[in-house]
This record gives structure tokens, sequence and C-alpha cells, in this order.
């Protein structure tokens, strides 16, 4: 356990969750940090990365047996060892994930709105698309209508496909009318995607990570390891807001709205904690071929460049 009050306060925050939820953690270390140096990881490293989390060697296999059985993960022996890897599909999860996560902040939008009907699909498919759609920011506008005024085509499309709905789906892409029946807009998005609940929730992000700002900003130095935990609690809490969050222009947030001040502490942790946080990555994570290789070029590009 960290002797960073900070740091030492998250980490138990999250080792007292019932049930402790080993395999989102898991999922959030491939996207953060397995990701960007190759994708693959061996078990043992894994094992060893999240130990001072209390997880132990037992729950992280049992937590990828279980993400490799859900189609997050895929495995590959190699003597005795086994290496694992996000599936195409856990992949494409992550990279809309990543487009949200680490993004610069949120880009223009042209007034346009995707939406999405599937009037001849059975209850229990309706379902599982809609499931699938909230992961891409799509919100119930009104009964048996997804919308998105910032879908991307291609993951829509993807998500049709491998739901089997390609050909009963109905989509359309509108055009805006200037400011017509904006008061009544805001408040139907309002209660589509819950922006009351999720302000608070962002909220509580900031309420748990500025005493680990202040405390850095006081020139406190942590461990790489230190470091490495900070940042993977950091994105771990963050990315389940952002999933959570439509990115809805401006015109139709709240004022004030929490998201922007901690879409800015997150961007600040993340670039002062991941040089530490690498170094701590080159020691104890392994691959097949032995250390890791160096992130990639896009991982430099994060939230608008992790250099000063």
């Amino acid at each position: 356990m960290s002797t960073f009050a900070p740091l030492t306060a998250l980490m138990q925050r999250f080792a007292q969750q019932t049930p402790l939820r080993a395999s989102s953690l898991i999922i959030t270390l491939y996207g953060d940090a397995i990701e960007p140096h190759g994708g693959t990881a061996w078990l043992g490293s894994l094992a060893a990365l999240l130990e001072p989390m209390g997880i132990n060697e037992r729950l992280v296999r049992t937590s990828v047996f279980r993400l490799a059985k859900e189609q997050w993960l895929t495995a590959e022996k190699v003597g005795r060892r086994s290496y694992y890897s996000l599936t195409g599909v856990g992949r494409r999860r992550f990279e809309t994930a990543f487009r949200k996560v680490y993004s610069a902040g949120s880009p223009a939008w042209d007034g346009s709105w995707h939406l999405v009907m599937l009037p001849r699909a059975t209850p229990e498919k309706r379902r599982q698309v809609r499931e699938e759609l909230e992961w891409q920011g799509y919100g119930l506008l009104a009964q048996g209508v997804m919308a998105s005024p910032r879908a991307e085509r291609t993951d829509l499309l993807a998500t049709l496909r491998e739901q089997g709905v390609e050909d009963e789906a109905i989509v359309f892409r509108t055009e805006a009318l200037d400011t017509l029946a904006a008061k009544a807009l805001r408040v139907q998005v309002r209660e589509s995607w819950n922006l009351d609940a999720l302000g608070q929730h962002y909220e509580e992000f900031l309420s748990l990570f500025r005493p680990l700002w202040a405390a850095i900003r006081e020139a406190v130095e942590l461990s790489p390891q230190e470091c490495f935990l900070a940042r993977l609690l950091l994105i771990h809490e963050y990315r389940k807001l952002v999933l959570r969050d439509p990115e809805l222009p401006e015109a139709l947030l709240p004022s004030g709205w929490e998201g922007r001040a901690a879409r800015q502490l997150c961007r600040n942790l993340y670039r002062v904690l991941c040089p530490g946080a690498e170094q701590w990555l080159s020691q104890a994570l392994e691959t097949a071929d032995g250390p890791v290789p160096g992130p990639m070029e896009s991982f430099f590009r994060r939230f608008g460049g992790l250099a000063d």
C-alpha cells in the first residue's frame, strides 16, 4: 500500500467495493497501458501490476478467463505461459472509448442528429442494440428512437452488423432548423440522458481526485509505481463517466456543466503522472518477446498532447 495519503485513499476505496470489480479494472489497464505498448501482456505481469490494488493472482486469472469468455480478450500460449490481448470486438470498443476519454475537447457540432429505429426487431434484440449503442453516446430520445448528435457512422454500422440487425434498422441523419424548439429540445435531452445524475457523478470524481492534484502541485514526489497506480485509477474512474457521457454540444448542456472541470483535472493529472507510470510499465510489463516496446506515437497525442 502506498504511503501517499491521497493515493492510499483512492486505493482503499477501490478495494472496499463489493464485489471487487477486477474485470473492469483489467479492461482499463489494457486500454490505457497495454494497447499503446503492443497490446499483449503475460498473465503474470498483469497479476504483478494489480497486486497492490488488493487483486491477488487467483482473482486476476478468474477475471481474465471471464473476459476471454465474454470476447474481450484472447489468449496465446507460449510454452507454459499465457499471453492475453484484446479481441477485435474488445479493441473496437476501446477505440470508441479512446476517442472520448483522451480527446482534447468537444468537437464543433453542425446541429445534425443520427436517429436509429428497430420497429420489427424483438424487444430483447432492441434491448441488446440499445445497450451497445449507449457505448457510443446514444440516448433514448423518444419511445423506440435512439439518437446521438455525435455518432460515428462506421461504429454504428459495425454495431448493427454485429447484432444481426443491419437489414432491420432504420437510420436517419437529420438537419438542423436553426433554434426551432431549442428549449424543448434541451429539456428532452436532459431527461433522455439523465444529465442530472451524470453531473453528480462528475462532482464525485472531482472530489476524489482534487486532493491528489493539490498534493502533486505542492511538489510531493511519487514513485514510478505510485504514478502508475494513480494513473490507472484516474482513467478507470474517468472512463466509467465518459462512457456514460453522450458528449452533447455546448448548446444542449446545462450551465456550469461539471464535465468540463473533470476533463481538465483528468488531463492535468494524466500529463504529470505519465513519465513515472511509463517507467514502471517498462519494468513490470512483459510480452512473449520480453520487455514491452515503447508506446506508439498516438499515445503522446492523448488529451491534445502529453508534452509541455
